[in-house]
């Protein structure tokens, strides 16, 4: 790495902001020899030029030993930032690769078909005479051998030890903050009926009623390995297989590949991780194999990928924190902090809390809340807003009470399976409507006239009845579990500022998250602190459901308005109803955290296949 060549890749045609002094910050971090870079950069900073700068240092092919690391890796867990590199003019030379169900087939008869369900998948030797033109491999070659290659951290950790992915001398991992959940989740080994193909014919013990529940679900895994290899083996021998087929097989290879993991990891006595199991349902119900502290997983997927490194986040907030959840070691890191440019007049935080949302709480507090909604609808008659409703089951009660109030009319949200198609539509409509989300926190770009305003409607404590939450309460890591919610807070309030000369208000609902405030105050970022520092309580309207409605044709009424354009997703199909029930089955203290819910789908299988 040449950290003198970070002035002549910056791609934008002037610097803006702090970025010319973030880049000297960063030079230097990585002149003084340390392998990583944490660079703390808020909301408008240009992440992703500096990124790019960050790139350029990398050693070139014309540079380097044959046996030497070239080139850099750009990756970030959000799809949606990958989506916002591959369209800027100013970063053209990312060559961004995806998973192959992202791209469909181009052989006749097969143009609806992803690749990874095409006949190159289903039959058995099959010869493609136009692979050298699939869109899926062309990107795979062309990535593989260009100097910057950009791709998902999911895409990113599965393929470790590919050939063609090799160890390259730069990794910028962006939106790195959750770098040690994203590990944690992508290697829990989910075991129930939808993630197993061959759950029908198991024998599912309990067990939690076993001495050592590790242990017994350790040899349970070992068992069902053999059963998976049979059934694979049985695919594997014919000589066409059809799409369903093809998917049957690629998830059991996977899940293969999970538990022998799992099984080496936990027989491996200098192993760092620390496993933990959930089963609510004893005999026969699905079990939830989660790591804790996934060092070792993320040195194999991640650290042995590079050379060097730097992590970018707006809520990396505490160095020793972040590098022991992560496996670093502290004194070969460097924490980089970007300013604020952005006016604190422009990001104001307002206090309107009703009370605690926990959930001995919430059936008091979700109404008055709703009329607060109501007020602020009338304070911002005509801008659109969001309110952070947390979960599916906190949403229907918000909706539901604000139907009530006769505002329907103005109010939109979603259930799980129409999340993007409703953002989407809210996104594209000039009427000021207030959409009514659900864990959008994060990586959701609010700029200008998108929303003007926001509601935090609770402390977003993580799930108490996680086992891995759990288990790090259980050992005094209180800390962590406040850092968390607060990094949580931090994503969200960047969601309707997104520029110097941008500017929207977040109202704060729960009174939770002044506790959180002053619990994790060390943790804050210096430009965020600022803010809660000016924390006041603003002047609203009186509760008037016609000055919500002012610039909407129509009178407050319970039934809302017409279907095309009314309040969408209940959030009270059986999914969802999943969700809300979870909220009731305990883990409510002081701090309670809402559920993270089952996963319906591995990250990883954006990638299955591609070894």
């Amino acid at each position: 790495m040449q950290p003198s060549r970070i002035y002549e890749a910056f791609p934008a045609p002037s610097y803006r902001g702090a970025q010319k002094e973030a880049l000297s910050d960063i030079k230097a971090a990585f002149e003084a020899g340390n392998d990583v870079v944490l660079v703390r950069a808020p909301t408008g900073s240009g992440k992703s030029l500096l990124a790019r700068a960050i790139m350029g240092c990398a050693r070139s092919l014309q540079e380097a030993d044959p046996s030497q690391a070239t080139g850099a890796y750009y990756t970030t867990p959000q799809v949606s930032q990958l989506d916002d590199v591959a369209e800027d003019d100013l970063l053209a030379d990312f060559n961004v690769i995806r998973g192959k169900s992202n791209y469909t087939c181009i052989l006749p008869d097969e143009h609806d078909t992803p690749v990874n369900q095409a006949p190159c998948a289903r039959q058995q030797g099959f010869d493609c005479t136009v692979k050298h033109r699939c869109p899926y491999y062309s990107d795979r070659a062309i990535a593989s051998g260009r100097e910057i290659a950009a791709m998902t951290l999911a895409y990113f950790m599965q393929t470790a030890g590919s050939e063609l992915f090799r160890k390259r001398d730069v990794v910028v991992i962006d939106e790195a903050h959750g770098l040690a959940e994203w590990a944690e989740m992508y290697a829990t080994i989910e075991l129930s009926p939808d993630r197993v193909p061959v759950w029908d014919g198991l024998t599912v013990p309990d067990v939690h009623a076993a001495d050592d529940p590790l242990d017994r679900t350790v040899r349970f895994a070992e068992s069902l390995v053999g059963v998976c290899s049979r059934a694979k083996d049985a695919l594997t021998g014919r000589p066409e297989l059809s799409a369903q087929e093809v998917a049957r097989r690629d998830r059991l290879n996977e899940l293969i590949s999970e538990l022998k993991w799992f099984v080496e990891d936990y027989r491996d006595i200098d192993s760092p991780t620390t496993w933990v199991v959930d089963q609510a349902g004893g005999a026969g119900s699905p079990l939830s194999i989660k790591p804790l502290d996934p060092a070792r997983y993320l040195h194999h997927t991640v650290w042995d990928r590079g050379n060097t490194f730097a992590l970018l986040s707006a809520t990396i907030l505490n160095k020793a924190a972040f590098c022991r959840g992560v496996g670093l070691d502290p004194s070969r890191v460097a924490l980089v902090d970007v300013e604020h440019t952005f006016p604190l007049e422009n990001r104001p935080l307002y206090d309107v809390t009703q009370g605690k949302m926990t959930y001995e709480h919430r059936e008091e507090t979700i109404p008055k809340i709703a009329r607060t909604i109501v007020q602020l609808m009338a304070a911002h008659p005509d801008e659109k807003g969001i309110v952070h409703a947390h979960s599916y089951g906190i949403a229907a009660d918000l909706v539901s009470n604000l139907e009530q109030f006769g505002v329907g009319a103005r109010v939109r949200s979603h259930e799980a399976a129409d999340r993007d198609a409703a953002l989407e539509a809210w996104k594209a409509t000039s009427a000021p409507d207030v959409f009514v989300s659900v864990k959008m926190e994060e990586a959701l770009d609010l700029r200008d006239e998108l929303a003007r305003w926001q509601v935090l409607c609770k402390a977003p404590y993580l799930n108490t009845n996680d086992s891995r939450v759990a288990r790090r309460l259980e050992d005094g890591q209180w800390a962590w579990y406040h850092r968390a919610a607060l990094r949580t807070v931090i994503q969200g309030c960047g969601r309707v500022v997104r520029a110097p000369d941008d500017y929207g208000a977040t109202y704060l609902a729960d009174s939770s998250l002044l506790d959180l405030f002053d619990r994790a105050r060390s943790d804050m970022p210096p430009w965020f602190a600022d803010a809660v520092d000016r924390l006041d309580a603003p002047s609203l309207p009186e509760f008037d459901p016609a000055g919500a409605l002012a610039a909407y044709d129509t009178e407050p009424g319970v039934a809302g308005r017409s279907e095309t354009g009314r309040a969408r997703g209940r959030a009270t199909d059986t999914a969802d109803r999943a969700s809300g029930s979870a909220d009731r089955q305990g883990g409510d203290d002081s701090q309670e955290g809402a559920p993270t819910g089952r996963r319906k789908r591995h990250p990883l299988s954006d990638v299955w296949g591609d070894g």
